[in-house]
């Protein structure tokens, strides 16, 4: 089997179109949760704390010209060292909404999954009106005597 086949064969399957659909899906759905961390979650908990902006919540590192750093980008735009606190408590709200829901995501499919392997409780027709018959047939002639 040549390679270009193999990979043919390997590309058409479900699971990998599946996948590339899953990746789409995740990607804009992580723009979502970016926007809904970063503009609606971080400025309220700041506002809550005190007026804090976490997008701005650094700590300067090194700053030889001791030039004045009021922002990220303006301590980036001068070459200063920072510890970026803010940026950092933003990724771990962010990964922790996207565990979280990847965490429900994954438990909804096990718990269908496992409703799907259940196997069916098999019942046994009821005997038809021929069977019925047959069978009083049957126990009629046991009961009588041979001759």
């Amino acid at each position: 089997m040549s390679v270009l086949k193999e990979f043919r064969d390997f590309a058409v399957k479900g699971n990998m179109i599946d996948l590339a659909i899953g990746v789409i899906i995740g990607a804009a759905f992580g723009a979502i949760v970016s926007s809904i961390v970063d503009d609606i979650f971080m400025p309220l908990i700041g506002l809550i704390i005190g007026g804090i902006d976490f997008s701005n919540l650094f700590v300067v590192l090194s700053n030889p010209d001791n030039v004045a750093v009021p922002s990220v980008a303006a301590a980036k735009a001068a070459g200063v060292s920072t510890l970026n606190v803010g940026l950092f408590i933003n990724a771990v709200v962010k990964f922790t909404i996207i565990a979280f829901v990847l965490f429900l995501v994954v438990k909804g499919i096990n718990s269908l999954k496992r409703e799907a392997a259940k196997e069916p409780v098999e019942t046994t027709p009821a005997p038809t009106k021929e069977e019925v018959l047959l069978t009083e047939i049957r126990d009629a002639l046991r009961a009588t005597p041979r001759i």
